[in-house]
């Protein structure tokens, strides 16, 4: 065990030195990038049995990004960017009190995210009492009486906001959501909020499952793979084995980005010899390099040439899935055929930033492939039309009967571990009636019925003093939120802040009134109760749900599981009846718990303890049911929208570096794209830079223009010519999330619109 590196200084992060972008990703210098960061963070002792158990079917589930296993798992189950999250997770440094007595939390609000992050695990309870100045520690019954009375005085349960990080176990997040609707509140915010909520949105009215319908085996059997908006190299890098496998099965890939990215390019596989020797496998065989929004008006082009080829006698449409299984074809196919063609093409083509000729040639290897997935991200997702745009996609797929079949579905590409499974489990400010029911039966008590607080929402309740208590599992709000010093103002208007955190972030130092840190087990970390193990579920990307086991010892004796810290809080609040809480200890309760409740989990602990676990039932894919309110696959008429930039201005996405994993920032190099040591760039095409007078190197403030007037200020950012999208630009976030406006959603969703922020620049107003 080492005590945290507070004596390292915070590294500069505005003076990057920049080379050009690689054209291939992983392969040796991955590898050796891992062991470096697991040898640093964990030490051999620690960091070795981490990495031999993470992804292994009787080991822990990774904590970075939800990509599936298969049933064949190799000994090094991993990629960088997970060796990573684990070596964080994993660590040998821990805080001990004197840091905090040491560092006032004013101090600390000073630091990065990444010098936060890098002092090490948080071991005991800590108190910031109203009026004081540091953290203090506490004991655990201290701690939580502190929020139980808080609880209990509320005038309205609704007064409480319970957020919720992906990372959740299935038996946490199950018992979270329980404790918030006991208590009588739907005000469950999630980090789904700000990214797949599109999906779920779009999937849920046109298929009737908010969730992907495709399987490992299906990339594998595809002819044709869409990856549109995502960046697998640095974000699921594990995807890249899976495209490589299905590529030499014969498929196809097209990629739809604003930026080239390495991964797309050329994958290296580490696994095998030829990989770790330079030799990789292309994997993009054509690139549409699209503007920022294009994609709904992409999307529709290909469905427009689809349904005119048809209708021209050469039978390019599955009309007996059509006719037997969709409901709105005929509308569907009559709006988007009525725009006279020269409108349609010009204004396709300016909203795409593509050319006809290579979306007519993306059409032809559409009707060449009998068998077709679309994979997304969030550069489909955090859009003002994101929710349309993925609408456009399932029409896309229903055409020519694209789901429900082997080898052909959607695939929206989750980012953290569980975030899918808290979802399943009740995580959801908007339940629908059929969860409260099961809910009411299985534990006796009338659940609340009123929606509750979506993420964005909550934030706003908060700026209008309308929530006493913020508690969080998991997570950084702060940071991962929209509009940086909005979000940060509402935080500091909450009576109570409480987090259940493993690190140190900056969240902790953006407090209201009085402020706990709660120190809880991590997913590599042994849950012992009374001398013997626990476990707990997880559910990827693809609907799998399987076991996760710890096997560090923990570095403190008062780090609780989640599970422990919300049921004992829940006792406090509200006693042993209608729940008893106290049962909970036990998992296998909670898992026959859920039993009762959530469809699919039939024999939960028997399924769950098979080496793999089980897949959740999906009726568009299983069966080709889809329970939508028509009881068919919707077709729908999503228009034509795009966001419209001013003169002189870009459009700004936020995107990782590959040094980060959302808000954790593991390092300070984004080696694919030829930065290092630094993040407070901004990536603009060079021709659009000359237009502007960025010189390449030169300084800039970066300023978001939103309708409400109000100034949103990045300052002090380092030009870095690259080959963007014309009209687009990039940059880190949570940096840049000052610019992203609260009020600027997604319509349906209410997703912050993080991909597509208009922005000027201003001459740099000196340092951050």
């Amino acid at each position: 065990m080492s005590h945290t590196h507070a004596d390292q200084p915070d590294p500069a992060q505005d003076s990057p030195t920049v080379g050009p972008p690689e054209r291939s990703a992983v392969g040796l210098p991955a590898v050796l990038n891992s062991v470096r960061q697991v040898r640093e963070q964990a030490g051999v002792r620690r960091g070795l049995p981490a990495m031999r158990a993470v992804n292994q079917k009787r080991g822990f589930d990774c904590p970075g990004c939800a990509w599936p296993e298969g049933d064949h798992r190799h000994r090094a189950e991993f990629c960088e960017n997970g060796a990573k999250a684990v070596a964080e997770e994993a660590t040998s440094r821990v805080l001990a009190p004197e840091f905090f007595a040491e560092h006032p939390v004013a101090e600390l609000a000073e630091r990065s995210g990444y010098w936060l992050g890098q002092q090490g695990r948080l071991a005991e309870p800590l108190y910031l009492a109203e009026g004081a100045t540091h953290y203090e520690p506490v004991s655990w019954d201290r701690a939580l009486d502190i929020v139980a009375g808080e609880l209990r005085g509320l005038d309205s349960p609704d007064e409480a906001v319970f957020y919720t990080s992906g990372r959740t176990s299935n038996e946490a997040a199950f018992c979270y959501q329980l404790f918030a609707r006991a208590l009588g509140t739907n005000n469950l915010p999630d980090c789904s909020n700000m990214c797949h909520e599109s999906s779920g949105s779009a999937l849920t009215q046109t298929l009737g499952v908010g969730k992907g319908s495709v399987s490992l085996d299906d990339l594998h059997q595809a002819d044709l793979i869409i990856v549109a908006g995502q960046n697998p190299g640095t974000n699921h890098p594990r995807m890249l084995s899976t495209l490589e496998r299905a590529k030499k099965s014969g498929a196809r890939i097209i990629t739809v980005n604003p930026l080239p990215e390495a991964g797309m390019r050329e994958f290296r596989n580490p696994q095998k010899a030829a990989g770790l020797l330079g030799r990789g496998t292309e994997l993009t065989d054509l690139f549409a390099q699209i503007r920022l929004g294009g994609d709904l008006a992409l999307f529709s082009a290909v469905n427009r040439l689809l349904l005119s080829t048809d209708r021209r006698g050469e039978p390019v449409l599955d009309r007996a899935f059509i006719d037997a299984h969709t409901h709105g074809f005929d509308l569907f196919a009559e709006e988007l055929l009525d725009e006279p063609e020269d409108e349609f093409w010009a204004r396709v083509e300016r909203t795409t930033g593509l050319e006809r000729s290579l979306i007519e040639e993306i059409t032809a290897m559409v009707i060449a492939a009998d068998r077709v997935v679309v994979c997304w991200a969030m550069g489909l997702t955090q859009h003002k039309h994101a929710v349309p745009t993925i609408r456009e996609v399932v029409n896309f797929l229903l055409l020519r009967g694209n789901v429900g079949r082997p080898g052909a579905g959607v695939c929206p590409v989750r980012g953290h571990s569980n975030v899918q499974g808290d979802r399943t489990m009740g995580i959801f400010e908007r339940p629908d009636a059929a969860f409260l029911d099961a809910l009411e039966a299985e534990f006796g008590f009338e659940p609340p019925r009123e929606h509750g607080l979506d993420t964005v929402n909550a934030i706003r309740a908060m700026a209008e003093g309308r929530v006493r208590v913020f508690f969080a599992m998991g997570g950084n709000f702060v940071a991962a939120t929209p509009d940086t010093l909005v979000t940060e103002d509402a935080m500091r208007r909450v009576g109570l802040t409480v987090h259940v955190s493993t690190k140190l972030n900056r969240s902790h130092v953006v407090t209201g009134t009085r402020a706990l840190i709660l120190p809880t087990l991590a997913r590599s970390d042994r849950d012992l109760h009374e001398g013997r193990p626990r476990w707990v579920t997880v559910e990827d990307s693809m609907g799998k749900v399987h076991a996760s086991h710890g096997v560090l010892a923990p570095l403190s004796e008062h780090m609780r599981s989640e599970v422990d810290i919300v049921r004992d809080l829940a006792a406090r609040v509200l006693g042993e009846s209608p729940v008893a809480w106290s049962e909970l200890a036990d998992y296998d309760r909670v898992r026959d718990r859920i039993e009762g409740v959530v469809p699919g989990f039939t024999d939960f602990n028997e399924r769950a303890r098979r080496p793999g676990g089980f897949t959740l039932p999906h009726a568009p894919r299983d069966e080709r049911r889809f329970p939508t309110a028509t009881g068919l696959a919707n077709f729908t008429v999503n228009g034509a929208h795009a966001p419209q930039v001013p003169p002189g201005r870009l459009l700004l996405q936020t995107l990782r570096s590959h040094d980060q994993y959302n808000t954790t920032v593991y390092g300070l190099d984004d080696r694919y794209r030829g930065i290092h040591d630094g993040r407070r760039v901004v990536l603009v095409h060079p021709e659009d830079a000359r237009e502007l007078g960025l010189a390449e190197g030169a300084y800039t403030d970066i300023v978001g223009e939103w309708q409400d007037g109000r100034e949103r200020r990045a300052p002090h950012f380092r030009v870095v010519h690259y080959p963007t999208a014309r009209g687009c630009a990039a940059s880190y976030f949570p940096e840049t999330n000052v610019l992203v406006p609260l009020d600027s959603t997604a319509d349906v969703s209410n997703t912050p619109t993080s991909k597509s922020v208009v922005v000027r620049f201003e001459p740099d107003s000196g340092a951050p």
